[in-house]
């Protein structure tokens, strides 16, 4: 007999305990390859564990979602805006989940800003509950008029990388329920990569990305970046600078207090983008446009390049 229709609810919590979410696990071994489906569902509940101790709530939660459709485009397309506002509510209410959410108007701002095209590889190693990734996707799909071109967009478009396992199982989860069946988002530290083992094949064509600021960053994890600082956004933004192609383009928030900072690194950084990068906007935003989403600092702002001039130059932020 299934255990979901046994009256009692410990048979209900053992079978989700020891057997179902293992099973689930176990989809990454059993995968073909690490970019399926597949192995991404293997790979979040690698990362989570069941919390509702009790198997009469299980049970109760588990009717209700089985009472969810999303077979159909449309259903999935108002599951994904859930999943989303439950993010942003996270935060609200003070939660870790704003760590990971920025206001969708503003990444939609910078998206069409940067304007990407379809082929060109679009990346996020700060990516939080993906919704850069996501809403590129949401802003290339309507132009993937042929096999192809949704193909690319499946596979080869929207790369990411994030530290913190429930970010990252947010992530993973963001991007399916938005369509893109093979998150290539991978679960780990963006700044432990030494940058100048940064290859030509490493580079993408677009960064869009809200690093983490007001964080500090190990002395070992200094000494991956020719500008040594302990501020997380700080590394963010050299690494951002290095894995661009030539000709390549960007939108980034970056702490206010970056283009005021008098101490060597805030200097550094400057000098390295202007001199290195084709500098297009320097967008001040006002205050209160991260509350929504439980960041309560000083008003971003966001950097951005659209244009490039001088081909002799690195690529532009």
């Amino acid at each position: 007999m299934c255990p979901l229709k046994r009256g009692n609810s410990k048979d209900l919590t053992d079978f989700v305990n020891g057997k179902l979410f293992p099973y689930l696990a176990g989809f990454k071994q059993r995968a073909s390859g690490p970019n399926t489906i597949e192995y991404k569902i293997g790979e979040v509940f690698g990362e989570i564990k069941n919390k509702i101790q009790s198997g009469y709530n299980l049970r109760e939660v588990i009717n209700l979602v089985d009472e969810l459709r999303f077979r159909a485009q449309t259903e999935k397309h108002e599951l994904s805006h859930l999943y989303e506002a439950k993010i942003r509510n996270m935060g609200n209410a003070g939660r870790n989940g704003g760590e990971y959410y920025t206001p969708r108007p503003l990444i939609r701002a910078m998206i069409k800003v940067v304007d990407p095209k379809i082929g060109e590889r679009i990346y996020d190693g700060a990516c939080g509950s993906a919704g850069f990734l996501c809403e590129a996707f949401d802003y290339l799909s309507p132009l993937a008029t042929t096999t192809k071109a949704q193909k690319t967009l499946q596979t080869s478009t929207f790369w990411g990388k994030e530290k913190k396992s429930l970010a990252y199982v947010i992530a993973i989860m963001n991007m399916i329920l938005h369509g893109i069946e093979t998150p290539n988002v991978v679960h780990a530290n963006t700044l432990g990569e030494n940058i100048n083992d940064i290859q030509d094949k490493d580079r993408f064509d677009v960064v869009l990305a809200n690093p983490p600021f007001g964080g500090k960053e190990r002395k070992e994890v200094q000494q991956n970046f020719p500008i040594k600082t302990g501020e997380t956004a700080f590394l963010f933004l050299q690494h951002f600078i290095k894995i661009l192609k030539a000709g390549g383009r960007g939108a980034i928030v970056i702490k206010n207090t970056f283009l005021s900072n008098t101490d060597n690194a805030s200097v550094s950084l400057r000098k390295l983008l202007l001199e290195s990068c084709n500098l297009h906007t320097v967008l001040d935003m006002p205050g209160g446009t991260f509350q929504g989403a439980g960041v309560h600092d000083v008003p971003p702002r966001w950097l951005c390049r659209a244009e490039r001039s001088a081909p002799a130059r690195r690529p532009a932020l």
